[in-house]
Order: structure tokens, then sequence, then C-alpha cells
């Protein structure tokens, strides 16, 4: 049990928990209770299917890795069929699921979410570094799903909610690439530092953050979010941004990659945090 839990990927799962119940809160109006829970189940499970799958493709792929070659499969704890067949499972289970108890339109953001990130992000790994692009779409889905649940309609703050998330991990997951790009190359996986060299990922890094700063705000002028988050999430944007763009000093290197990771972890639960605190106040 513990090693089928540990293929869904259990802190990706309660990252999407959070974003996901973000966007059932935020979206106007009152969510009976039962589509709520129907909104977050699914959109768990379809993260735990795709996560599932994604482990049974990579299977060979993770032995090279340090941080993935203690998975179930490529520590040979568990055979690849079971892995395979648990992950169809809950594909096959969730999207329905979403689509039937709580609307059409978030199941088929579910099914668009799962197809992407199976078929297209996962297999284009070893082929291109785009493919960070492809993978931050279903990343940043469940938010948006939240909207949609309690909506029945993508409006514009559901696209900002997905705007914050797909930016959010982009100079997220480069940062990754960086410090650990020896493992990387040894998996065979194109990572943007290894094939377009550390100074194009630092400024692609330094886009993407300085980016996020007008895209999160964008809460404010929809009226979705007030001063407090204004002010917090304003100021930690840009120093998140800041420090992104201090990687641009032809010396950053693995130090400064591992402060704009952890510097990531920070910011988003904060941006939450303050959203949380300045909806609740009103």
């Amino acid at each position: 049990m513990r090693d089928l839990i540990a293929l869904t990927k259990p802190r990706i799962t309660a990252m999407v928990l959070l974003t996901t119940a973000g966007g059932l809160w935020l979206a106007p109006g009152t969510v009976p209770p039962m589509i709520a829970l129907a909104a977050v189940l699914g959109t768990s499970l379809v993260v735990s299917s795709a996560n599932s799958l994604n482990c049974w493709m990579e299977r060979d792929v993770d032995k090279h890795m340090a941080r993935t070659r203690k998975r179930p499969l490529p520590d040979g704890r568990m055979d690849a069929r079971v892995a395979l067949w648990f992950g169809l499972v809950l594909g096959a289970f969730s999207v329905p699921l979403l689509a039937l108890a709580v609307n059409p339109l978030t199941g088929l953001l579910a099914a668009i979410a799962l197809a992407s990130y199976v078929l297209v992000y996962t297999p284009m790994k070893q082929v291109s570094p785009a493919a960070l692009l492809i993978g931050s779409v279903p990343g940043a889905m469940p938010p948006l799903m939240g909207w949609t649940a309690a909506t029945g309609s993508l409006e514009a703050p559901g696209f900002v909610l997905f705007g914050i998330l797909f930016l959010w991990q982009l100079p997220h997951f480069l940062a990754i690439a960086m410090f650990r790009e020896s493992e990387y190359v040894k998996a065979g996986i194109r990572v943007m530092p290894a094939v377009r060299g550390h100074a194009r990922t630092k400024l692609h890094a330094a886009l993407y953050a300085g980016a996020l700063v007008p895209v999160s705000l964008m809460l404010v002028p929809l009226g979705i979010a007030g001063t407090v988050y204004l002010v917090v999430v304003g100021l930690a944007g840009l120093l998140f941004a800041g420090l992104c763009v201090s990687g641009l000093r032809k010396e950053a290197g693995t130090r400064w990659a591992r402060s704009v990771f952890f510097a990531s972890l920070v910011y988003l639960p904060l941006l939450f945090a303050a959203l949380a605190v300045d909806v609740a106040a009103r």
C-alpha cells in the first residue's frame, strides 16, 4: 500500500489539493459540498493517475537519478504491470467522476491534463527541453478546474490562477534542472542547462519570474484579491524575480539555483495564504 501511494507522488498531490480548493473557494457563489468534494477528489485522482503512469513509463530512467532510484519500480519492489493498471484504473475512474458528478467542462480539462502529461510531456522529456512548457500546462490546471467546478465556465480569474501556476513552475523546475543537471544527463533527459547552457537557463528563469509579478497581481483588478494580497504578493514577487535576475551574473551557479528552488517553495504557499487572509477579511 505504501508503494502504491508512493507512485502517486503524495507531495505533488497535496499541492493539487491546495490549488484546486483555492480555485473552488475563490469562485463566486456557493458550491454544494458534494460537488466540492467530487471536484477535489476527482482532480487528486487524475493527478495520481498521471504520476503513476509517469512512474511506469520512466521506471528505467529513474534508476539513474538519486532522488528517484528508490521509487517502487526502479527499486524492484513492485511489478511494472501493477503500476500500469493502477494508473489506468485511477484515470478511468477520475475523469468520468469529474464529468458526471461535477460538470463536463471540468471533466474535459482533466482529460486534457492527463493526456498531455502522460502522452506528450513524459516522452518529450528525452527529446527536447521544451517539454517543460508542455508539462507546466497540466501542472497549472488544478486551480482552473476548481474554478470551473464552481462556475461551470471558463472565466478570467480562472485563467489568471492557471497563469500563476504555469509561470511559477518554470523557474522552479529550471532551478532543479541546474543543480541536478548531471543526473538528468545520465538519465537521458534533455533539460535546458545541458542542451542550451546555463546562461540561457538563467535568462529564462528571470523572464518567467518577472512575468509572474504582473500576472499574479491581476487578481486585484478582477476583484478576487485586495490590499493584503497586493502588498504581500507584490513584494514577494519582486523579491523572487530579483533573486532570479541576480542569476544573470556569470558566476551564479548551483548555489543560486538552490536558492531559487527554495524561494519558489516559499512563494507559492505565501501567495495562497495571503489570498486566503484577504478573502476571509472581507
